[in-house]
């Protein structure tokens, strides 16, 4: 991290303090301490980072963050520490909402395996309602298997 890094970081958290009424600006003004005693972490760790000698750890910006009404990520992410790439939101890994996903799609997150997959879809149907039934193609369905095989 930068001493630049560090003091954008530091600023950020400042305003955020600010803007929760946190009062950090007089001496005895007690907003530092009262941050500090919210979130559970020590004094010095809230004086460090707003005198710009240190990063919080994770634990600390765990405990901070809903106090300033931020996320844990954004805080990781405004410190330097990860990139929005290597923490993406959740939203972000789903598919599109208009995604109908197929038996077969089931099957695989499941772990099913290919020559199995007809079996899954024919067993997971007979537990379905008959219009969502209607809906599978007919290849999809294995023909029925006797005994024997």
């Amino acid at each position: 991290m930068t001493t630049r890094g560090l003091d954008e970081f530091a600023g950020w958290v400042e305003g955020l303090m600010r803007q929760r009424g946190y009062d950090i600006d007089s001496p005895r003004g007690g907003g530092k301490s009262r941050i500090a005693d919210e979130a559970g972490v020590h004094r010095a760790a809230v004086t460090r980072l707003l005198q710009r000698q240190s990063m919080p750890d994770l634990e600390t910006m765990r405990r901070i963050a809903p106090l300033l009404g931020v996320s844990v990520r954004d805080m990781l992410i405004r410190s330097g520490r990860v990139t929005p790439e290597e923490l993406p939101m959740a939203a972000d890994l789903l598919p599109p909402s208009d995604w109908q996903p197929s038996m077969e799609d089931f099957a695989r997150w499941l772990g099913v395996p290919d020559e199995r997959m007809g079996v899954f879809v024919k067993v997971v149907n007979q537990f379905l309602e008959p219009d969502v039934v209607a809906e599978v193609p007919a290849e999809a369905v294995e023909p029925r298997r006797s005994a024997r095989d």
